[in-house]
């Protein structure tokens, strides 16, 4: 059984990258990249040519209509499904064709936090922020535990908690559990899809804060699908909104309330009337 020496040495092997930790140059390379990527289910063809780069360090909020493809990027990027056509990169090696083991070096190298959660209910908390690290890392429970509680302590958990079943912690708590799974590994690249849905303003604050400080500190590249665009505006160091299976507009946060864009300022802004709902009327 490991002891207090193993789990220092086990946090300390999943610090952050020295590029990281003292902003060496880092590659122009960008982390993830998609090229004309198309997804069709029957005759409902989603994504018609996606184009979109997110560079090392970045943080990438995805915007846009209900249904519109955002989380299924997300699964693309992940490999949890497969890209009809197109290209996706990630450090620009080309995965898109990728399935089983030749796919697993690059989904070990991401964390995804997915839009329900999607906890084991019959696992502990820490069992669950520790389930990547007992499946692929070849530590043992002890120092899993160990890693599982500091992730844990990270989104302000108590090691209490830890021994908890997800049925016994509220919808915000469950939200910050499987956060700290998708990054207890310490991910270069993390996903999260619609983090803050179904909670309160308050709440909603601290998940986003969490999300910041915890990015930051991994030094890590972020993908976020969101519906809350005051956390985008927190969280974001660019914006994407994708309408009718492409990117409409890509820019810096700073510049989403003065895109120029007609489909972004009527999305933005709330508005019911503007060229989305006239392309909705079309069909």
């Amino acid at each position: 059984m490991a002891g207090p020496a193993d789990a220092k040495t086990e946090k300390r092997r999943w610090a952050k990258p020295p590029c990281f930790r003292y902003n060496l140059p880092v590659s122009s390379t960008p982390k993830i990249e998609l090229r004309g990527v198309t997804k069709s289910f029957g005759d409902n063809h989603v994504l018609k040519g996606v184009d979109l780069d997110v560079g090392a360090g970045q943080s990438l909020v995805l915007i846009g209509p209900s249904a519109s493809g955002k989380t299924l990027i997300l699964k693309l990027i992940l490999g949890l499904m497969r890209a009809d056509g197109g290209q996706i990169r990630i450090d620009g090696e080309d995965v898109t064709g990728l399935i089983g083991k030749a796919r697993e070096p690059y989904i070990r190298r991401m964390g995804m936090l997915f839009q329900q959660s999607a906890l084991f209910d019959s696992q502990t908390v820490w069992e669950n922020v520790a389930f990547r690290l007992l499946q692929d890392k070849g530590l043992t429970r002890a120092q899993a535990k160990a890693l599982a509680l500091d992730t844990l302590a990270s989104v302000g958990m108590t090691p209490d908690v830890g021994e908890l079943l997800p049925a016994e912690i509220s919808g915000g708590m469950q939200k910050r559990v499987g956060f700290a799974r998708a990054i207890a590994s310490r991910p270069e690249i993390v996903l999260l899809d619609e983090p803050t849905a179904g909670l309160d303003p308050i709440m909603t604050n601290v998940i986003n804060d969490l999300i910041l400080d915890n990015v930051r500190q991994l030094g890590a590249t972020a993908v976020s699908v969101t519906s809350d665009l005051e956390g985008a505006r927190k969280t974001a160091t660019d914006i994407a909104m994708i309408y009718d299976g492409k990117i409409a507009w890509r820019g810096p946060v700073a510049s989403l309330d003065d895109s120029g864009n007609p489909y972004v300022d009527q999305f933005v802004h709330h508005r019911g009337d503007g060229p989305i709902q006239l392309a909705e009327r079309a069909f």
